[in-house]
C-alpha cells in the first residue's frame, strides 16, 4: 500500500502569504497613525496618507500573487476576487481621506481592517494549501 501523498504549500501560496502578511501589518498600522494625529502629532497624518498610498500599490502585488496562487497552485478562486475588492476599497478609502469625508473614511477603514485580518487569517489556514477539486 502506497502512503498518501502529502501536499505542501507551493511557492505561490508562500508568496501570497508573504504579501498578504505585509498588507495586514500596514493596514493595522493605519489606525495607530490616525490616532497619533488626533492626539496632536501633526506629522502622523503624512505617514498615514503615505502608507495608504503604498497600500494601493502593494495591493497590486497581492492581486498578482493571488492570481498566481489561483492558477498555478489551483488555489481558491475567491482569493483573487477578494484581492481586487480590497484594492478597490482602498482606492475609495484614499479618495474619502483626501476629500476629508470622515463619515465614509472611518467606517470603510474599519471594514478594510476587518477584511484584511480575515484574508490574512485565511491564507495561513491549512485549507489554503489544498487545491481546488
Amino acid at each position: 500500500m502506497t502512503p498518501p501523498v502529502v501536499r505542501r504549500p507551493r511557492v505561490t501560496l508562500w508568496l501570497l502569504r508573504a504579501v498578504v502578511t505585509v498588507h495586514v501589518v500596514a493596514v493595522l498600522s493605519q489606525p495607530i497613525w490616525a490616532g497619533m494625529f488626533l492626539t496632536g502629532d501633526i506629522d502622523a497624518i503624512t505617514v498615514h496618507g503615505t502608507i495608504g498610498s503604498v497600500l494601493a500599490a502593494w495591493d497590486m502585488l497581492v492581486i498578482g500573487a493571488a492570481i498566481a496562487y489561483a492558477i498555478a497552485a489551483r488555489g481558491r478562486l475567491w482569493v483573487p476576487l477578494g484581492a481586487v475588492a480590497l484594492f478597490l476599497l482602498i482606492g475609495f478609502q484614499i479618495g474619502f481621506g483626501y476629500a476629508r469625508e470622515l463619515q465614509f473614511h472611518v467606517p470603510l477603514g474599519v471594514a478594510i481592517v476587518t477584511l484584511s485580518l480575515l484574508s490574512g487569517f485565511l491564507v495561513w489556514t491549512p485549507a489554503a494549501a489544498r487545491g481546488r477539486s
